[in-house]
């Protein structure tokens, strides 16, 4: 199956649907922490925020891409066998032999959208809801590894568990303190991480 014209013209909006993804992905996740993450974000963070979530982990990069291959590979595989009862009812095209080839392409265009933005939907909301999660359960439980040195403009230190950045803020927890803080990167001189450090929810 080739793209046809009307999937090439969807391309932008595909752009534009994965960040509403990556903006509700990170919202849902700093929600679960109490914070309103929309408060301490910029433009550029919005524009950057579904390739910092694709690229935040090797395997949440893999599983895209292979949903991706799988979600065109699975119309064009229905495309070749239109003729078969199966094939029409799984792909949800009716009477092919009255439709001519470019209404046929543009359904299958429709179907791969679907799909993708279907199993894209599902990838970021449940990144958001697993990591909040997760993060919101080992504060609680008093389960978080503080390995990461921050040290401050002023001269001061302290070590820290960090949840995230953005282009303007870094969000984390001070060891011996469960209260979150937000410091503008400003006022930062430098976060140190160690070799073997264990990798961020973010």
């Amino acid at each position: 199956m080739k793209l046809s014209e009307n999937l090439q013209k969807l391309l932008p909006y595909g752009y534009l649907f994965l960040v509403v993804m990556g903006i509700l992905k990170e919202s849902i996740f700093y929600y679960q922490i109490g914070i309103n993450i929309l408060k301490y974000t910029t433009i550029m963070d919005v524009l950057i925020s579904p390739v910092a979530t694709l690229t935040s982990n090797p395997v949440v990069l893999i599983v895209t891409t292979g949903f991706i291959i799988l979600a065109y590979a699975y119309p064009t595989y229905l495309a070749k066998r239109r003729d078969k009862k199966w094939a029409q009812n799984l792909s949800g095209l009716k009477n092919p032999e009255t439709l001519s080839k470019e209404e046929v392409e543009s359904h299958f265009s429709k179907l791969f959208t679907i799909v993708f933005a279907i199993g894209l939907l599902s990838l970021f909301l449940g990144i958001g809801l697993g990591q909040g999660k997760n993060l919101s359960k080992h504060i609680s439980n008093n389960e978080l590894k503080y390995d990461r040195k921050l040290n401050y403009s002023n001269g001061e230190s302290e070590d820290i568990y960090l949840i995230g950045t953005n282009s303007i803020y870094y969000f984390y927890l001070s060891k011996g303190n469960r209260s979150i803080k937000v410091a503008p990167i400003g006022a930062i001189k430098s976060l140190e991480i160690p070799l073997k450090a264990s990798i961020s929810t973010k």
